[in-house]
């Protein structure tokens, strides 16, 4: 059975990550074979963005996942999600100062100074990136749990920065952006509700750990810190 389940699990994982290498082979593909329309750098701009902001949601949608289906495995996922997720949040990043700007980084500080939503984009693309450099068991464990968390939770920031950067962005059919503004707020609340139910068993467990004189050696592990990778 263990065998089993250790065979779906490695099953599952190599799956998400050829899949979630499509979105750029295609994004290649149109690249070489003149596939981008008349304004290829606004459609790899636009896609690569689209991208990020997906993988960023299913990123933290493994841990509702996880706890609705009890399948406690999924949480392995976070880190290769979040990972992709600053793979094309920096495709995006690249290609507005490299094909748009040119490298003209005069250019590229006005812009983010001046320009709201280049404003906003760029800071959800710095939260981002101590994200991914601390995403290891191995800075887990430098970090400690509790600084760990704190710092990872910050992702939710990122999200919806980069929410209102598309917002901003297409200004007119507001379709799309709205629809992950709604699943992030979905994500939140049941985060928010999950914790408020959580609260008395925490109590609970505390309350068992302590001895008779309401001490005790042994602090609650926390179970997100021990889930090493990304942002639950």
């Amino acid at each position: 059975m263990a065998k089993r389940r250790k065979f779906v699990e490695h099953g599952v994982r190599l799956g998400i990550f050829v899949l979630a290498l499509v979105p750029f082979l295609l994004l290649a593909q149109d690249a070489l074979t003149d596939g981008l329309g008349t304004n290829p750098i606004e459609q790899v701009t636009h896609r690569t963005g689209w991208w990020a902001l997906t993988f960023l949601l299913l990123t933290l949608a493994v841990t509702p996942i996880r706890q609705l289906l009890g399948i406690g495995w999924l949480v392995r996922l976070r880190r290769m999600l979040g990972l992709y997720a600053f793979f094309y949040a920096s495709l995006h990043f690249l290609t507005y100062i490299g094909l748009d700007q040119f490298f003209a980084f005069e250019f590229i500080v006005e812009d983010i100074v001046d320009r709201p939503y280049i404003t906003v984009g760029f800071a959800a693309f710095l939260i981002l990136v101590p994200l991914t450099v601390t995403s290891t068991k191995k800075m887990v464990r430098r970090l400690g749990g509790r600084r760990w968390n704190l710092l990872h939770k910050t992702v939710y920031v990122a999200t919806g920065l980069g929410i209102l950067h598309f917002m901003w962005l297409v200004k007119a059919d507001m379709r799309e952006p709205l629809i992950f503004a709604w699943i992030l707020i979905g994500l939140l609340g049941y985060r928010l509700l999950a914790k408020r139910l959580r609260q008395p068993g925490v109590r609970a467990a505390q309350r068992r750990l302590k001895g008779p004189r309401g001490a005790s050696n042994q602090a609650p592990r926390s179970v997100e810190a021990s889930e090493a990778g990304t942002p639950s």
